[in-house]
């Protein structure tokens, strides 16, 4: 399979319905009455995008959504921006502007004020910026500004079977995009090249994406380095790659040599899929989030690493929640005690790292059901074979 070859992979993707938009809103009122929240603020963003189906990029310019525990939602933007907001809009109507040389946080004020909240509790979605968040309570000093956590992360947390549907999809891009461009690793070639074919293999399959490839000593480096890299014959290469269908992530490791392995890249990379395992074992409903970790770790520290994030080991949290965004919450991590439930979704990546060497990271994502967790992707079966 080469470049040239691939198609798209996205006819039949369904977006999530205008139903499900209302449906979370419903769940997101009943988590606010029980929490004692009264609205929440929403600005541009994934968590806009997943209860109302706006999808709007940030700017200096405000345009966010008012979701209350009672009453319908309403909107502030622009006035420039309304007629674009409106053909977006897929629940609610209720549209408020600003001119230039007005303030949107009286927007604001006045759509609280008149459902009675002028003095109410204001959840503040975790992405919001401060100065948003400081003009509301400026404007609004008798409301008292929360973290809508217990709200936003309450509902996003659990994923829904049309959400599993659209990663389930992206996942599978994702490898398809793996299986064109790993065959064309040569010696010689660079890091950049290798990201500039795994771009084009995406939009070959219909989507934005891309793979980050790390050769060598780099790959000790979690995120790579930015000096530039070309390849070498008995390299490590780790490759980190997603894309996203529909909003919905997917995010995939594979690490390999390029060439004959050696027994030292050989056997920690043996150790890193014995750790993934453990990780995926561990999952079970109900279970902490921490388990996934600590059992990750419990066998990078028995075969004499770390310990706890001591490197040579593993440096940082075994995974991360998964959905509209690439990371969000639950992190597999200790101290995070969130029960594993269904509908759940997180990475499995425990990452072996030897400063100065070489670092292995396999990771493949996991979705929790009700009979105990799922691969959405086949872990790697061997250091030759990426995909089985």
């Amino acid at each position: 399979m080469n470049i040239s070859s691939l198609k798209p992979m996205t006819d039949g993707v369904r977006p999530i319905s205008v139903a499900e938009h209302e449906a979370r809103i419903e769940k997101a009122r009943g988590l606010m009455v029980a929490g004692g929240i009264d609205a929440v603020f929403l600005e541009g963003g994934s968590s806009l995008l997943y209860f109302t189906g706006v999808k709007w990029g940030r700017s200096e310019r405000m345009t966010a959504a008012i979701m209350p525990a009672r009453g319908e939602i309403a909107y502030v933007c622009p006035a420039f921006e309304e007629e674009r907001l409106r053909q977006s809009l897929q629940v609610g109507d209720e549209v408020r502007t600003w001119h230039e040389d007005e303030s949107p946080y009286e927007r604001v004020a006045q759509i609280l004020s008149d459902l009675g909240l002028a003095s109410g509790t204001i959840g503040m979605e975790q992405q919001v910026r401060f100065f948003l968040y400081d003009g509301i309570r400026r404007e609004l000093p008798g409301a008292r500004c929360v973290s809508a956590d217990p709200v936003t992360v309450g509902c996003r947390a659990v994923k829904s079977p049309a959400e599993l549907a659209l990663m389930q999809r992206a996942m599978d891009i994702t490898v398809a995009a793996y299986k064109a461009v790993i065959p064309l690793l040569r010696e010689g070639i660079t890091a950049a090249e290798c990201r500039a074919n795994a771009a084009a293999a995406h939009r070959a399959l219909g989507v934005a994406g891309g793979i980050d490839f790390q050769f060598g000593p780099a790959t000790a480096l979690p995120h790579g380095g930015p000096e530039p890299q070309v390849l070498e014959e008995g390299q490590v290469v780790l490759m980190d790659g997603g894309c996203t269908v529909e909003g919905y992530h997917s995010d995939i490791s594979r690490t390999l040599v390029f060439g004959t392995p050696t027994q030292a890249q050989r056997d920690t990379w043996e150790l890193e899929k014995r750790a993934q395992a453990a990780g995926f074992a561990a999952a079970r409903v109900g279970a902490p989030c921490e388990a996934v970790d600590a059992a990750a770790r419990q066998v990078i520290v028995a075969a004499g690493l770390g310990p706890d994030y001591a490197v040579p080991g593993l440096p940082h949290r075994t995974g991360h929640g998964i959905g509209l965004d690439i990371h969000e919450p639950e992190n597999m991590v200790r101290g995070n005690t969130t029960p594993l439930a269904p509908g759940m979704c997180f990475t499995d990546e425990p990452m072996i790292v030897a400063e100065g060497n070489f670092g292995v990271r396999l990771e493949d994502c996991v979705y929790i059901t009700p009979d105990g967790p799922r691969w959405f992707t086949t872990p790697s079966p061997s250091i030759e074979q990426p995909f089985a």
